[in-house]
């Protein structure tokens, strides 16, 4: 396994860090120091560690559920000094990584694990997320058709944050959608994607001249709030772990097949 690979599955660095500390001097194999980030290791016989705190590879993890209120950003910190997740979690959970991101207006369940390939493997599985949507406008015949054959929009950065570099993006077909409310002023959809692109939900509606006003995310691969109140976090339960530890043994089953 490569260092910098090594480096974020067995810690809380995403690979980016550990490239960074790894060109930065602070990491050594087996006492010396390494500055390649793809020098080869292997996983339980090489000893890694990063400032003298010594690597240790383990399958233990933790997972907790968190209901994200509004105007909280999913970041460490902010340049503006906005609230942050952070300020609301548990101190113990500071390490903590975030399985994507909720952006300032969003709600609902975020995932957080103190395991980097976790975040990494459930970020980029097709998962099912699903989500509460308050529109403004009624939902048309082009949005359902969209939500059901998928689209490709060149130029995706209506609804996009303006600092955003995304233009383009591909929007497959959702898993479901089921149209709760339809009115002239605002409508209301619950509707389930696999994909968790830079505001999706809110470049694909605003594309059809509609605005998000409202967005919850009510689960994600099957985990759920369980009347867990905003701003509060829980352990996932016996069963919710066992769906994640089978769904982790067929991605593995998967990445050896390659």
């Amino acid at each position: 396994m490569r260092l910098n690979k090594f480096i974020a599955h067995y810690s809380t660095y995403s690979r980016r860090e550990a490239d960074r500390a790894i060109i930065d001097g602070y990491v050594r194999i087996d006492n010396e120091v390494e500055s390649n980030p793809a020098t080869q290791v292997e996983d339980f016989s090489t000893l890694v560690s990063i400032s003298g705190k010594k690597i240790i590879p383990s399958d233990q993890y933790t997972v907790i559920v968190y209901n994200k209120a509004k105007g909280e950003l999913v970041t460490k910190k902010d340049p503006r000094e906005r609230k942050t997740i952070y300020d609301t979690l548990d101190k113990k959970y500071r390490h903590f990584v975030p399985v994507g991101r909720l952006d300032y207006a969003s709600e609902g369940v975020l995932l957080l694990t103190d395991a980097s390939r976790i975040a990494n493997m459930l970020m980029n599985s097709q998962l099912e997320r699903v989500y509460k949507v308050k529109i403004k406008g009624p939902v048309t015949e082009a949005m359902e058709t969209a939500m059901q054959q998928g689209l490709l929009l060149d130029d995706a950065t209506a609804g996009a944050h303006n600092l955003s570099d995304i233009v383009s993006m591909e929007f497959a077909p959702f898993y479901t959608y089921r149209v709760i409310k339809n009115q002239h002023n605002y409508s209301i959809l619950k509707v389930s994607i696999g994909e968790g692109k830079n505001r999706e939900l809110r470049r694909f509606f605003a594309h059809f001249g509609a605005e998000v006003a409202d967005l919850k995310r009510l689960s994600y691969g099957g985990i759920e709030l369980n009347n867990l109140p905003t701003g509060k976090s829980r352990f996932l339960s016996r069963s919710e772990y066992g769906n994640l530890r089978q769904f982790m043994k067929e991605e593995k089953l998967k990445e050896k097949q390659k």
